[in-house]
């Protein structure tokens, strides 16, 4: 649990300082901007988190640096020719106008063909996909809890989608829920995978602490790949990160 949360300026980098009853300070940077936080034990003063911090700057550029190379989707307009992601594919988009129920249709492994009325709006073409998406990850999340549950020897009470600026998933672990970012339906079913473990894998320990990391390596010793995948893949317009 967090006792403490607050930020510090190191070097001109803003630190967001977060103390748990952990044995080791964790230092990470976070797209899409690079966030940087340190998750450090109780005991570690502000000061040698400076000295932590002041240790890895060389590390946290080059983080920030690439985060800032990553590509990065404009804004979508939901019009015919835009590129959307589906499982780690880009697909084109075919606005198609009807008359009936609207509907979205994968046509050829290439084009995602979005089936609506002539006056459906921006906003409304943008939730009838999301819905798409949302209907395919309900469809797949659940046999991955299946099998990730025997495997870990947990259970979820249950699990919820939604749309998320500041982590691909988590867990209330008191009320043993899971939720996962609706991002994730664009990105490779590995990383949804990832993420799944990554949350089951609270209701064992808690925090991101070494026997945390032992259990990811344990179970999904490919965990790392697919993080690094997951936070390679072509960034939404938004601000969220994991």
């Amino acid at each position: 649990m967090n006792t403490d949360a607050h930020q510090i300026i190191v070097s001109g980098v803003t630190v967001q300082v977060v103390r748990k009853r952990i044995k080791n300070l964790h230092l990470g940077v976070y797209p899409p901007h690079g966030r940087v936080r340190v998750a450090a034990p109780l005991r570690v003063s502000d000061d040698a988190v400076r000295l932590a911090v002041v240790g890895k700057l060389g590390w946290i550029k080059r983080q920030r640096a690439r985060f800032e190379a990553q590509p990065r989707q404009s804004a979508r307009e939901m019009v015919s020719g835009e590129s959307h992601y589906f499982q780690g594919r880009r697909y084109r988009l075919r606005v198609v106008k009807v008359g009936g129920t609207a509907k979205v249709v994968r046509r050829n492994n290439s084009t995602l063909e979005l089936q609506v009325r002539p006056e459906t709006t921006v906003e409304q073409r943008r939730r009838i996909l999301q819905q798409w998406y949302r209907q395919h990850l309900r469809t797949l999340i659940p046999p991955l809890l299946e099998k990730w549950q025997a495997v870990l020897g947990v259970q979820a009470n249950e699990f919820g989608i939604k749309k998320m600026k500041t982590k691909w998933g988590t867990c209330n672990v008191e009320a043993r829920r899971i939720w996962v970012n609706l991002e994730l339906a664009k990105k490779p079913v590995s990383c949804l995978e990832y993420i799944v473990v990554h949350e089951l894998a609270h209701l064992v320990e808690r925090n991101h602490t070494e026997r945390f990391t032992a259990i990811m390596d344990r179970h999904l010793p490919t965990w790392r790949m697919s993080r690094k995948e997951l936070n390679s893949e072509p960034l939404a317009n938004e601000n969220w990160s994991y």
